[in-house]
């Protein structure tokens, strides 16, 4: 707080108490994008309704946060519905950056399903902006344009406008600082594989090109999860850069949110864990749904609907062949036994390309453990220097194990590979049988209760990947887990010393060096 405006504060402190609280609250709005929520709630709520603030609604504001300070441009936000998620993006993060962060300039384009749904919360925010409290703490950083006003556009002096449309509105023509994507999915059309394909071909064609700045602007897309192939698993599909907020409704450990935004909004250099909830199936917001109520609700929807909406865990319909319910999440994995790491091999760093993947395995008194697993683009040069970074934080008790491609090419390639990886006990082979074939194994170890995964940052993308299988777009880690496995089944138990695994010790290297 600066001098002079605390010098203010405690002069009006003895002449108008009142006055003096209430520049306490403009300051503190201006500050935090959630202490602007709680002071906003009445501007679009009636009294009858009164404000409940959960640890989620703090989550989401840190990661708004992070994009006003440039921390960040890129976000998903999978919450269930009824979590605050349209009115806090659409309606009043536009209205704090205007006002209170004093940033009239922004440009917001929304996009939903139906145009009405985003010209619903372009309101929202006018009548936020038009409401007394706002005008008397912000009225003096910009003026309405009442020339352009309405429900579908409004500006103001500073030539900062909000336009709403739905996915294939005249939006397309409108170019924007933020571009907010609020459920652009339809629930009841989102297996409409048409539909849903459509949507996420004019998310990859048509969005991309209407951000102002392709380095600054920011795209959010908030929604809940309909398919496995909704615009939201089609970004982190292709890891197209995108910050991942993913709270769902009961506690899940093996999918505990992580991301590189922490409190405040300010970027961290390592993942910072989001979601606070320690007991499985713990509820996000038990103060508004309630057990019971979530009991009622779920009686009139499928367990695919909740598993997706709700959970933010769309599966297909047909089940997939690698169950959730079956990896068991555990702290950190026993020392001893067998280790492998097993590579699925790619050479290219295109957006559209195959990734290369790899996964560390352990064998200990009949029971597997995930320690770890990475997938990346690059290309040959950056994949050799990356499987030998890795091979020298694993240590030599770790084998590895990568496919060779058929024919003299694979086996020359196989040899450089085994070349640059001098002193590891690496193996290579040719793959047989399809990759479904190959999975069968570990899938069956898997269903009888013996495998375990380190819980990881990395969990959440190794088991949408694992779990979607057949139906995913990539399966680069189902291949590289499959290798692992089959490799092990080959040792025998080894009587080594190899460091317990955890989320502090990820790779499982001697931690005194």
């Amino acid at each position: 707080m600066a001098k002079s405006e605390a010098d203010k504060i405690m002069e009006l402190m003895q002449s108008d108490p009142q006055g003096a609280l209430d520049m306490l609250d403009r300051m503190d709005a201006e500050e935090s994008l959630v202490d602007f929520i709680r002071q906003s709630w009445h501007v679009l709520e009636p009294p009858s309704r009164k404000y409940i603030h959960n640890w989620h609604i703090d989550a989401i504001a840190d990661h708004l946060t992070a994009i006003t300070n440039d921390e960040i441009n890129r976000l998903i936000i999978n919450v269930p519905p009824g979590a605050m998620k349209s009115l806090t993006v659409s309606a009043l993060w536009p209205a704090w950056e205007w006002g209170p962060r004093k940033m009239p300039g922004q440009r917001y384009v929304r996009f939903s399903y139906a145009n009405h749904l985003s010209e619903r919360d372009n309101v929202k925010t006018q009548y936020i902006i038009n409401s007394p409290y706002y005008q008397k703490n912000w009225g003096d950083v910009f003026r309405p344009d009442k020339k352009n006003w309405g429900r579908t556009k409004f500006s103001n002096d500073k030539t900062g406008f909000s336009f709403a449309t739905g996915v294939t509105g005249v939006g397309t023509g409108e170019r924007g600082d933020r571009l907010i994507l609020d459920d652009v999915h339809n629930v009841s059309d989102a297996e409409s594989d048409a539909i849903r394909n459509a949507t996420v071909r004019w998310f990859d064609e048509t969005l991309q090109t209407r951000v102002n700045d392709p380095d600054k602007s920011a795209i959010v897309v908030i929604m809940q999860r309909v398919h496995v192939k909704d615009v939201s698993g089609h970004i982190l599909a292709k890891e197209l850069g995108y910050e991942h907020l993913c709270l769902p409704m009961e506690f899940d450990s093996s999918r505990t949110c992580y991301t590189f935004v922490g409190k405040g909004g300010i970027r961290s250099d390592t993942p910072v864990r989001q979601d606070p909830r320690t007991e499985e199936k713990e509820l996000m917001w038990p103060e508004r749904f309630s057990r019971d109520y979530l009991k009622d609700l779920y009686k009139g929807m499928t367990q695919y609907a909740v598993s997706g909406q709700m959970q933010q865990l769309p599966v297909p319909r047909e089940g997939g062949m690698l169950k959730y319910a079956d990896f068991k999440i555990v702290k950190a994995a026993p020392a001893g036994g067998s280790e492998v790491r097993g590579w699925d091999l790619a050479a290219s760093e295109t957006s559209r390309a195959d990734f290369t993947a790899s996964v560390k395995m352990r064998r200990v008194d009949g029971k597997i453990y995930i320690l770890y697993a990475d997938r990346f683009r690059a290309g040959p040069d950056k994949v050799r220097r990356r499987m030998l970074n890795t091979a020298s934080q694993d240590g030599k008790a770790c084998k590895i194990s990568f496919p060779q491609d058929p024919g003299q090419a694979g086996k020359a390639q196989a040899q450089s590979l085994s070349s640059n990886l001098m002193g590891y006990d690496v193996h290579s082979s040719t793959e047989s049988g399809s990759k479904l074939i190959r999975i069968e194994p570990f899938a069956a170890q898997l269903e009888a209760g013996n495998v375990y995964l380190v819980e990881g940052e990395w969990n959440e993308s190794y088991l949408q990947e694992m779990c979607n299988f057949p139906s995913n777009d990539f399966d680069d880690q189902v291949d590289a887990t499959s290798r692992a496995f089959a490799r092990l089944c080959q040792l025998r138990t080894d009587n080594v010393v190899i460091f317990p695994i955890s989320l502090k010790n990820p790779i499982g290297v001697n931690p005194n060096g």
